[in-house]
């Protein structure tokens, strides 16, 4: 509880957005864009680390890069029956309508490390061990996936080696053998003091392509690491050393990257030491919009708290799941029994705010998921800050249980325009309520009025089909 202790303990910090996951310790952030929606693989940091205590893995999505969803634990070490340790960074690539993660575990078999390849039908899992043992005993971690244009794709792993495998079509085995590129110092930079390691390479390669040109970006000279780049006219070399993207920052000795294009803007995904107790092995991730420079190099990116813009707005009423956060104090996520996840562990003093909510003309009710073992608490509503302006208030009472749900609605007066919503929970000590989903009810819908001074001609309506009505109110 440290972690969650200390950021409500922490007032300064409830105005940033970086880094985007404050419930856990996050690292090794993996991004992904499938059907529009930009979802973010991660791993787990257990509290109070003194070193890389990682047991599963964790998924995140935003259609908007400030609001994040929590989608709990898709995978973890007990998906591989053959694994007994380190859920370190691993890789979703997307092909044959599946989704396939790549990790680095030790096999208990042998001691040592392989990759390990889980399978699932959603990007937010379940996902099943698809081999049932190693995909590649090479006792090394860090693996990235890049499907070429031709269709032919690459698992490239890498420290303290640089290396990558043709996989096959099935994407859970490869053809001809372990191919190890070349380090050197015209490829990936000049190390000097250390003759084992004469390069800058150490670890984290995230390889793609943009506009005819491969990239490969890594974590290099350890420690601590910056994060560089190199170039390369094929998905196979040769490599040209490019320079530094990130300089060393951010109270964690280690760094792993990730870019990817979403909604007309590219991302720079990383992780720090930032939230309380960060550091090393309790790492949190980040990330940063950038613009390529004109020739396809990549600029300096440094670290901010602020994060990149919005991506146009939340919608207040449709439903929105409680773990849809853009910064929280003091809160958890666990897995609900009505499925997906809810936000609990909720204290007086909590709050979780949501940024940038569209709420128009007004809205007049706030309607909520909740569940109370104890005798509950109040929700309140709070724009701008979390003392900002009180714009309603719900009441929970003890619903015999923390999976018992029920439904809450009060009445809301004042939420107008676009602003950062505040849900600030309070009430007594000790934990309050659980909160599930939430909701607000539009200006003018009253759900009862009786549409008079208009007629209606219907012709062939038959069968199931959507319905869509413009611009009136009936029954």
């Amino acid at each position: 509880m440290s972690l969650f202790l200390l950021i409500t303990l922490s007032p300064p910090m409830a105005k940033a957005d970086n880094p985007i996951v404050q419930t856990i310790y996050t690292a090794d952030p993996a991004p992904l864009v499938h059907n529009g929606r930009l979802y973010l693989y991660t791993g787990h940091d257990e509290d109070g680390s003194t070193y890389f205590t990682m047991r599963d893995w964790r998924v995140y999505s935003s259609t908007d890069m400030a609001n994040w969803t929590d989608h709990g634990s898709p995978m973890s070490l007990a998906t591989f029956a053959w694994a007994d340790a380190n859920a370190w960074a691993g890789h979703v690539a997307y092909r044959n309508g599946k989704f396939y993660w790549y990790v680095p575990v030790r096999n208990r078999s042998t001691g040592g490390m392989a990759i390990g390849v889980a399978v699932g039908d959603s990007p937010t899992g379940p996902f099943r061990d698809a081999l049932g043992r190693p995909l590649a005993e090479n006792n090394e971690i860090d693996p990235n996936v890049l499907i070429d244009d031709t269709g032919q794709a690459y698992l490239y792993w890498g420290n303290p080696r640089l290396a990558y495998v043709r996989l096959n079509s099935d994407m859970i085995s490869y053809s001809g053998g372990i191919t190890y590129i070349p380090l050197t110092s015209a490829g990936f930079g000049a190390r000097s003091g250390n003759p084992s390691r004469p390069t800058l390479y150490e670890e984290g390669p995230w390889i793609f392509k943009r506009n005819g040109l491969y990239y490969n970006v890594f974590a290099a000279e350890c420690c601590s690491e910056f994060i560089a780049y190199s170039t390369a006219p094929t998905a196979i070399g040769p490599w040209t050393y490019r320079g530094t993207i990130m300089p060393r920052q951010g109270s964690s000795f280690t760094n792993h990257a990730g870019i990817i294009d979403y909604a007309g803007g590219s991302y720079f995904f990383y992780h720090n030491g930032a939230l309380p107790n960060g550091g090393g092995y309790t790492r949190s991730v980040a990330v940063e919009k950038f613009t390529y420079n004109a020739d396809g190099t990549i600029p300096t990116i440094n670290m901010t708290t602020a994060g990149p813009p919005q991506v146009g707005t939340l919608d207040p009423f449709v439903r929105q799941e409680a773990e849809t956060i853009a910064w929280s104090s003091g809160v958890e996520t666990e897995a609900s029994g009505e499925g997906g996840m809810n936000v609990g562990f909720i204290q007086n003093g909590d709050y979780i705010k949501v940024k940038g909510v569209a709420f128009g003309n007004g809205a007049t009710s706030f309607t909520a998921r909740v569940a109370s073992g104890t005798s509950g608490g109040r929700i309140e509503l709070r724009l701008g800050s979390a003392t900002g302006t009180l714009v309603g208030t719900c009441t929970v009472n003890g619903t015999g249980g923390w999976q018992n749900w029920a439904t809450v609605t009060c009445p809301v007066s004042g939420a107008t325009g676009t602003r950062d919503l505040y849900l600030r929970f309070a009430g007594g000590s000790g934990y309050l309520l659980n909160l599930n989903w939430w909701q607000f009810t539009p200006y003018g819908n009253s759900g009862g009025s009786l549409l008079t001074n208009a007629s209606f001609s219907v012709e062939t309506a038959s069968g199931t089909d959507d319905l869509y009505i413009d611009d009136a109110s009936f029954q």
